[in-house]
């Protein structure tokens, strides 16, 4: 398989879905699908039915990693928050999501506990700290081949300039690609990579309601933008799916009238492996020698 930073060094962007556990990891590899995005804000959501204002741990987002890396063989990109403290508390984490199979952390410059991105009143820790952390990240990641997203959420604390001076710092920090979060209109996504297209991996994020406008991959792709994440989409689609399905299983008693929006049991065991697993779990019962 292509290693990560090679992927993203070549066209067309590469696009990553968000997903929050296996059967999302699943279903997205067999679409097709060549990365993963890990989202923090997706496993708020769901894991804890709470927003994502930085609830989430440090541990909860490793033991859904590793569940995810045990059911795929994608490269992922993982939400990695402030890196849940200061530079220290940062390489802890690298470490435990390196282990835990990540190619690639994303870290952010608000203080913590942070926000969505995409939410009002957020708070930035300095320039210098933020330097700090993607440094000691570096000094602590066991393969120059897990990379370091830097994020800065500056837009909407101190403008868009200063946004990105930021990005500059991190970049010399030795960041391996920047994502310069809720950019607010097309003109900023196009700003953003005629500075650092070229110098530099660019992620962008879209975000359905969010501030920036939802944009193809195909033209990120032209502006220069190599890595194009969707983190909270999967979440937004089957949350309006399972709000619909109990409304219906609460008015009529029965899945009947929702059976052709749903998979019945014999074609979700099928898209999950199921009889591959069993025939494979057959071997080792023990029958022959």
């Amino acid at each position: 398989m292509e290693r990560l930073r090679a992927r993203l060094a070549r066209a067309p962007a590469l696009v990553a879905p968000g997903v929050y556990d296996g059967l999302t990891a699943a279903l997205a590899e067999a679409a097709g699908f060549e990365a993963l995005y890990l989202s923090g804000a997706a496993v708020a959501y769901t894991r804890l039915g709470r927003p994502d204002i930085g609830l989430t741990t440090m541990s909860e987002m490793a033991e859904t990693l590793a569940a995810i890396r045990d059911r795929v063989a994608l490269p992922i990109v993982i939400d990695a928050d402030t890196g849940f403290g200061n530079a220290l508390n940062a390489q802890r984490t690298m470490r435990t999501y390196e282990r835990a199979g990540a190619n690639a952390l994303q870290v952010e410059d608000q203080s913590f506990p942070k926000r969505c991105g995409h939410l009002a009143d957020k708070r930035l820790i300095p320039a210098a700290e933020m330097a700090g952390k993607i440094r000691a990240m570096a000094d602590a990641r066991e393969s120059a081949e897990t990379l370091i997203i830097a994020r800065t959420d500056a837009i909407g604390v101190e403008g868009f300039e200063p946004a990105l001076e930021r990005a500059e710092a991190y970049v010399a920090a030795g960041a391996d690609a920047l994502f310069v979060e809720a950019p607010r209109s097309g003109e900023e996504l196009r700003a953003v990579a005629a500075r650092f297209a070229g110098r530099v991996p660019l992620m962008a994020n879209m975000v359905e309601g969010g501030v920036t406008p939802v944009t193809s991959a195909a033209d990120l792709g032209a502006m220069g933008y190599s890595l194009v994440i969707f983190p909270g989409g999967i979440v937004r689609a089957l949350a309006r799916a399972a709000e619909d399905y109990y409304a219906s299983l609460a008015t009529h008693g029965t899945n009947r009238p929702f059976a052709d929006r749903m998979f019945d049991f014999a074609e979700l065991n099928a898209r999950i492996g199921t009889p591959a697993m069993l025939e494979a779990g057959g071997r080792y019962d023990g029958g022959e020698g």
